[in-house]
């Protein structure tokens, strides 16, 4: 951990002249972006498997329409046509996953009072008046939500809630797009004890991806209460990379 923290430090004393007292924090941003071009190639490629899968669609309606009446035989067929045609139902996810490790860095590095057996001095480093080792909580405490620190806190709510407004939108529109996709190309009406000939969608291709699927419109509500509960350099990581994920998938799922 001591040569990420050195790796913060080197980025920040580099954007001093910029950005004086907050440049822990744009480095903490810079930081974001360069593990987001890394990762970007795989985001690429999820795109690519999303638009694959939306081609197999004629296909999968077909199998619901011959296995409709047995469950267990769809969802296995439908796993053998993507393991055929080389597509992965769950690649993207593996982009976020990536992730992981660098927000957990960031995560205990201003947690942590020492670094390397000496004084963490990354804590000492603020966003505007937040520092970016305090959390929303102690904002409250020191000010109120409309104090100095608090109000950092505020700017960061409002741009993590558009941005949620966004996706949502934007993830509801697709999730109804593939709906709609599914249903024209399945050629049995539904009935009651046949539900799934054209009533699933991409939700029912693997088991319990449906559930996941009707959660997915919320899941950037929930960066909210990342964002109140981790330390501040680590809550402007998310925000930055969700900012990163709204634009990424705004161009990669046109």
């Amino acid at each position: 951990m001591s040569v990420f923290a050195h790796l913060v430090e080197q980025l920040a004393d580099l954007l001093q002249p910029l950005f004086h007292a907050s440049a822990a924090a744009a480095a903490i941003v810079l930081f974001t972006a360069l593990v987001r071009l890394l990762v970007h190639p795989l985001s690429r490629a999820a795109a690519r498997g999303q638009r694959a899968r939306t081609a197999l669609q004629p296909q999968v309606a077909e199998l619901r329409k011959r296995y409709g009446k047995n469950p267990e035989k769809l969802q296995k067929a439908i796993l053998e046509l993507h393991a055929e045609e080389k597509v992965s139902p769950l690649s993207g996810c593996l982009p976020s996953l990536l992730q992981l490790p660098a927000f957990f860095l960031l995560y205990h590095l201003f947690s942590n009072p020492t670094v390397g057996g000496e004084s963490n001095g990354l804590l000492a480093h603020q966003l505007f008046a937040a520092p970016l080792g305090g959390r929303w909580a102690d904002a409250l405490g020191d000010g109120g939500v409309f104090g100095a620190a608090g109000l950092v806190y505020l700017g960061l709510f409002v741009v993590v809630a558009v941005i949620a407004v966004f996706n949502y939108r934007r993830t509801k529109r697709t999730m109804a797009a593939a709906t709609v996709t599914a249903a024209v190309g399945a050629t049995a009406a539904p009935t009651a004890k046949n539900p799934v000939a054209v009533g699933g969608g991409a939700g029912e291709q693997i088991p319990g991806l449906g559930a996941v699927n009707k959660v997915m419109p919320f899941m950037s509500f929930f960066t909210l209460v990342t964002v109140a509960v981790v330390p501040l350099a680590a809550a402007l990581y998310v925000v930055t990379s969700t900012a990163w994920s709204a634009v990424e998938r705004a161009a990669l799922y046109r």
